[in-house]
């Protein structure tokens, strides 16, 4: 059972979620949030596998909700929802350690797939629309560095070659056809290159990608 932690400033939206939610037979609302002070308590109570993170409430936003909770409750993982789909928040979102973003009028099937998918430990973030986002606002939001390249330092020509075609959106399948390697060789330098930059998923991978400069926006 997947347990779910709603956090959302209307109620009506909470409970037109909580009836999607419910309606899944792997799938429990076991707490809800107006706040974003009030979801970094509930979460640290009671522990839920996913919270459906509003980026725009009034106190403790979203963004910095996601960022309470990835330190304080790390086995918490939460999935960023805006009304906007090119919202710079979602970024900072990201950042924060979200390991997904929904646009708020997302389908009810989406929606029950995207918590789904980042309880598996993946991100919801379709592959395109991730970079189009982080095309967007990355370099804006953040001035490249020149220091971080040091964290690309470890990694093998193969790794840094899988994540520059991740930071392009292509999904594992994709990438073992384009490196001519197996997928779960793809998964062995996935799962290597995000323990040797410091990441947990696709999503700040990408970010990774972009302020080290191994990809710009349009390529």
């Amino acid at each position: 059972m997947i347990t779910v932690l709603l956090a959302d400033d209307h109620a009506l939206v909470r409970k037109g979620f909580q009836l999607m939610l419910d309606a899944q037979p792997d799938m429990r609302v076991v707490g809800q949030a107006a706040d974003g002070a009030e979801a970094v308590a509930l979460c640290e109570r009671l522990r839920p596998d996913v919270v459906l993170m509003d980026l725009h409430m009034p106190g403790l936003d979203g963004v910095r909700a996601t960022e309470r909770i990835t330190v304080e409750s790390p086995g918490v993982r939460v999935l960023a929802l805006s009304t906007f789909d090119l919202d710079e928040n979602v970024v900072a979102a990201l950042r924060a350690g979200a390991v997904g973003f929904l646009p708020k009028d997302v389908s009810p099937e989406e929606l029950v797939e995207g918590v789904r998918v980042v309880h598996r430990g993946e991100s919801a973030v379709a592959p395109r629309l991730l970079t189009r986002l982080i095309g967007t606002f990355v370099r804006a939001a953040r001035p490249r560095r020149r220091a971080a390249p040091t964290k690309l330092d470890g990694l093998t020509e193969r790794e840094r070659e899988t994540l520059v075609l991740i930071a392009r959106g292509r999904s594992n399948a994709e990438i073992a056809e384009e490196l001519d390697v197996s997928p779960s060789t793809v998964k062995n330098h996935v799962t290597s290159l995000f323990a040797k930059i410091g990441v947990r998923d696709r999503a700040q991978a990408v970010i990774v990608a972009y302020e080290a400069a191994l990809i710009t926006p349009g390529e």
